[in-house]
């Protein structure tokens, strides 16, 4: 074999071995004995029949002598001293000739302190480096691919370009980084690809990219080289009002939504509707509806529809079902065009176990563990991100910043955060194992998760990070500096757990669990909490919310009318799943769409406003939001009367003075005259009545409010007397005059002291 280059590096190239194929092929200035300094030009293509060298600048066609049959050709150039512009022109085997710039004469990209950030897990826009990302270099179009496969023996880009061949198209590894690259010229956007990995066992593994911006459509697996910077955003006054406002001292109701069985269109063989259908139909709803917010369950691509989106392949991926990248990018800008925040459900805690996935990427468990006991979660069948890994941390933390930067995302609900914490989470004795201090808590994800929720924030002022989190684990929604985890927010799912448990039960035992309704309140202040009646409540045979209620027809619609009252009284930002709004009685199906055909019907279509008026009430009175988080915007009147099950408390705003009063009926017995004190001597006006007749209730009530007696009661200077209507809420507002301002803030100095 007649050739310039090592024999050895040679037979590595031809074998898809070489960890630096750019030390071989492309151009070279090589040291001959009897020639001293030539250059060099060597290239290899499988099945080539030839391949010619074209000199750009002065039009010369030099043919390269094929020194190898498996196709590795080589040419010295003569007076050549320095690099110079050529192409090559290649003719395969059925006779097609193609000319392409060479991919080995270009000079590394990524840089020396991109790896080092990186490599120590700090480099927070890494998505600008790793990936496929369409660009112009050295004045030819093509895209650069990078990928980090720090065990794989050689790795290549493959896809349509290249017939899906390994050997073509073979990166260079960087030093101890662990990162390959190579510039493809010609390749561009739209173009399908993957990376083929050579493990050190020399198996052959098709990855899709981690960092990829676009994927196919399931069951397709490629990812697509794609360009997300040309959208034209008109978003910015509401990102500046978000990021120099306090999410906690303004309402947040939440529409939480999965985009594929929202709504479909019925007479196209049942197709999701689109993103850029949904930013007209999903946010004119959500607005009317009056929510502040919409979650979306995950919509990274998923290759599997079953899982909602929470088995996630493709996290820098917006999922192609409903679209492309811009499409989405659509759909929240016109959310923040009418006043809606957009959450995004996030899945950190486990990745599953698909071929073309993050499973086993070089051939190693390079984002997982090794051992089972701390890489698989045996319940869900999926494996569990390896967060003591500074480049797994960093692919994490980049994917959170990425979704704020580049889709103006509004916040990140972080999914299943217990079986994060907690490394015999789901798990039996034997199955897992303790940390180096001998417990159970998993110190490099509470690590993680500060890291997390610190660099977005410093970032993002405004965004809101939420923790689902299910057990007691303390100071979740409280900052790094003082041990907590970081996040503005955690789900309530004791509360949720509770009153559900409640609610479902029939009225005439209610009295003998009243615990259930009002043990919350000895924890609502621990944390920053969000009421949530979410979609894990109404699947897996635990019934839709209409159906968790007892009793007959216009029972079970009074009984989930009392109770919506009641979470939007309870101190906490809301949440609600889609359907419930306006009682579907089926469990929710991702297969399907919601049965909107139910408002054709009255009752459905009656609680669909009364969920409306609950919105704009909630909007609307300060006193529902301003001080969701302290003892001072929340106070009982009577939290003991289990005998008739009805609870009342008054929730404040700043202003002491105002506030509202909820009295709740849980039984669906008609109560007369019956007194709670109140803190002024004013007419209470009744600002709602979840047993009016415009909501299918029985229209008992107090004729649109009562005045308040000088008869002291509860421990309050006066009292009023209410007919409390059957299985129902009443809402009441003083009406504080201007003359009895004074009079009336020294009062309530006086008994809130």
């Amino acid at each position: 074999m007649n050739t310039t280059a090592s024999l050895d590096d040679v037979i590595k190239v031809i074998n898809s071995e070489h960890y630096d194929p750019f030390r071989v092929l492309g151009p070279h200035r090589v040291e001959r004995e009897d020639k001293g300094k030539i250059f060099v030009v060597r290239a290899y293509y499988p099945k080539a029949k030839e391949v010619f060298l074209l000199d750009c600048a002065e039009k010369h066609r030099y043919k390269m002598e094929k020194v190898h049959d498996s196709g590795f050709f080589e040419v010295i150039v003569p007076d050549k001293e320095d690099f110079f512009a050529y192409m090559l022109a290649v003719t395969d085997e059925t006779g097609h000739t193609f000319t392409t710039h060479d991919p080995y004469s270009f000079r590394r990209v990524i840089t020396d302190f991109d790896l080092h950030l990186f490599n120590e897990g700090n480099h927070h826009k890494i998505y600008e480096k790793l990936g496929a990302h369409p660009c112009r270099l050295e004045g030819v179009d093509g895209t650069l691919f990078c990928v980090w496969a720090p065990c794989a023996k050689r790795v290549s880009v493959v896809g349509d370009f290249n017939q899906w061949d390994g050997k073509r198209h073979q990166m260079r590894s960087i030093g101890c980084s662990g990162v390959w690259e190579i510039f493809l010229p010609g390749v561009g956007a739209g173009d399908t690809y993957k990376y083929e990995i050579k493990t050190r066992d020399n198996e052959l593994y098709w990855k899709a990219d981690p960092y990829a911006f676009y994927s196919e459509l399931r069951p397709g697996t490629a990812s697509i080289v794609y360009d997300i910077e040309g959208y034209k955003w008109h978003d910015l006054n509401w990102i500046k009002e978000r990021d120099e406002g306090n999410s906690f001292a303004k309402p947040v109701s939440i529409y939480e939504v999965h985009l594929g069985s929202w709504a479909r269109v019925m007479e196209e063989d049942q197709r999701f509707l689109t993103y850029r259908e949904l930013a007209d139909k999903l946010v004119g709803y959500v607005k009317e509806m009056g929510y502040t917010h919409i979650e979306l369950l995950p919509i990274a691509e998923h290759p599997f529809d079953g899982s909602w989106g929470y088995q996630t392949t493709g996290y820098y991926s917006v999922t192609s079902r409903y679209g492309k990248p811009e499409d989405f990018m659509y759909l929240v800008d016109v959310c923040h065009q009418n006043g809606i925040g957009v959450i995004m459900d996030w899945v950190p805690a486990h990745f599953p176990k698909d071929a073309h996935g993050l499973a086993r990427f070089d051939g190693t468990a390079l984002y997982e563990h090794y051992d089972p006991r701390q890489g698989e979660h045996p319940d869900w069948g999926t494996l569990i991100f390896n967060y003591g890994r500074h480049e797994v941390r960093n692919f994490l933390v980049a994917n959170a910043v990425f979704w704020f930067e580049k889709y103006h995302i509004d916040g990140l609900r972080v999914d299943a955060v217990a079986s994060m914490l907690y490394l015999d989470y789901g798990k039996k004795d034997g199955e897992w194992l303790p940390n180096r201090w001998g417990g159970k808590e998993n110190l490099d994800a509470i690590q993680f998760l500060r890291q997390l929720n610190s660099t977005v924030y410093s970032y993002f002022p405004g965004i809101m990070m939420i923790a689902e989190e299910s057990t007691s684990w303390a100071l979740v929604s409280r900052p790094p500096y003082v041990g907590g985890l970081g996040f503005s927010y955690k789900w309530n799912m004791g509360w949720m757990n509770d009153f559900i448990r409640y609610i479902s039960m029939d009225p005439i035992y209610r009295k003998y669990h009243h615990n259930n309704l009002t043990f919350s309140i000895m924890y609502a202040f621990s944390e920053n909490f969000i009421l949530v009646l979410s979609h894990d409540e109404v699947v897996h045979g635990k019934c839709s919310m209409i159906n968790k209620m007892p009793g007959d027809y216009w029972q079970k619609f009074a009984g989930l009318r009392v109770s919506y009252a009641y979470m939007y009284g309870h101190p906490g930002k809301k949440l609600l799943f889609m359907g419930n709004e306006f009682g579907q009685f089926i469990e929710w199906d991702y297969k399907r769409s919601l049965d909107w055909h139910l408002l054709d019907y009255e009752m459905h279509r009656k609680l669909q406003n009364y969920v409306k008026d609950l919105n704009r009430m909630y909007k609307k009175e300060k006193a529902l939001y301003e001080v969701d988080f302290s003892y001072e915007g929340f106070e009982w009147i009577d939290c003991s009367d289990s005998d008739h099950s009805v609870v009342s408390f008054i929730r404040r705003g700043k202003d002491p003075q105002d506030l509202l009063i909820f009295v709740c009926n849980f039984t669906p017995v008609v109560y007369y005259d019956y007194r709670i004190g109140v803190p002024f001597h004013v007419f209470y006006e009744e600002v709602l009545n979840s047993d009016s007749q415009i909501y299918g209730g029985s229209n008992v009530g107090n004729f649109g409010g009562v005045q308040a007696e000088d008869c002291g009661f509860h421990g309050k200077p006066y009292s009023i007397r209410l007919q409390i209507p059957p299985l129902a809420a009443l809402v009441l507002k003083p009406r504080l005059e201007e003359e009895d301002s004074l009079r009336n803030r020294i009062l309530l100095r006086d008994t809130s002291a």
